[in-house]
């Protein structure tokens, strides 16, 4: 792996912008830090995705399958396969991960099949493991997902709870993008790419193609997991319908395709203007907030097919050539 991002200025320079961010709850509302939670979990859900679709190019429609599979695998072992003594704390630690290990090994499980088909076929077929997904847990009496399942308050007694997510969110969201900044500048990360562009021609110059995409999917599903984990402690009562949401998986899509599909910047982005957009712009005019999404992902595809950074590279490139032609 290339450790040239990690350069000392630039990685500085990131912790300073993480510490003002963890600080920040101390000068805004409750309100508002419940939106920068939403803003911090959009951007980490978008990036995971963006490992998949973006890299490798394997565009996914049901992402949202591992977000209510990483829930409710908390949500059981938070609630009926861990001590009561144990549920908080420590506890919900062990839950997250247990989602995101229960999403990692269903889409270890599913990839092989899935992953040979391309294009709008894969699309499609994430979705419907999204859909099954969702009927499973709403009809599986064990499971719950009908009546939902009540998780206990995991936040310590000396920290506010919309403090506390917003602190893990954060953190969450960091990891992510540490963990797609390490895999782009990789040989892993370059053969995703070189899939994404041509997949026949990688798998004859010696990409390991399938092996590549398997990884590339089952973290994605894994990073996913965790983030539904930690969705569903912070909602603290979730059901079927809280988890296994298109919503969620158009909404991965559609903040990495505004901000940059395939760069590791965009889907933060992409996620920071429609959160912001969404929740505070026009948050009295709920109806509107479909046909607003609707509109922008329109006028980005025909105007930006780059996204706000194709956009941003395109104008420092004309600077650049005009320059070039004006000393000439």
């Amino acid at each position: 792996m290339s450790t040239r991002w990690f350069a000392p200025a630039p990685t500085l320079l990131g912790l300073c912008a993480l510490a003002l961010l963890a600080a920040l709850p101390l000068a805004l509302t409750p309100f508002e830090i419940r939106v920068a939670q939403q803003l911090f979990l959009a951007a980490a859900m978008s990036l995971a995705w963006n490992l998949l679709g973006g890299f490798a190019g394997y565009w996914s429609f049901g992402h949202a399958a591992f977000v209510g599979i990483g829930a409710f695998a908390a949500g059981l072992v938070g609630t009926r396969l861990m001590p009561p003594e144990l549920a908080a704390g420590w506890g919900m630690g062990i839950a997250v991960g247990a989602g995101g290990l229960a999403s990692a090994g269903i889409a270890a499980l599913i990839a092989f099949p899935l992953l040979r088909l391309r294009g709008i076929y894969f699309a499609i077929a994430m979705l419907g493991v999204s859909q099954v997904a969702g009927e499973l847990s709403a009809n599986v009496e064990w499971i719950g997902g009908g009546l939902g399942i009540n998780l206990p308050d995991a936040a310590p007694d000396w920290l506010a709870p919309e403090t506390y997510f917003y602190q893990l969110l954060l953190g969450c969201l960091a990891v992510t993008f540490v963990v797609a900044v390490s895999v782009k500048q990789s040989r892993f990360g370059y053969g995703l790419i070189a899939i994404r562009e041509d997949e026949d021609t990688a798998r004859m110059l010696g990409v390991p193609t399938e092996r590549f995409k398997i990884v590339a999917y089952v973290l994605s599903a894994l990073l996913v997991g965790v983030q539904g984990a930690l969705l569903a402690y912070s909602l603290g009562y979730f059901t079927t319908q809280s988890v296994f949401r298109l919503e969620f998986s158009l909404n991965m899509i559609v903040h990495a395709l505004i901000g940059g599909i395939g760069t590791l910047a965009g889907p933060i982005i992409g996620a920071s203007i429609m959160v912001v957009l969404t929740q505070v712009v026009l948050g009295n005019l709920l109806e509107l907030h479909l046909f607003i999404t609707g509109a922008v992902v329109v006028v980005m595809v025909l105007a930006a097919p780059g996204g706000i950074l194709g956009l941003w590279h395109d104008y420092k490139h004309h600077r650049a050539a005009r320059r070039a032609g004006a000393a000439a």
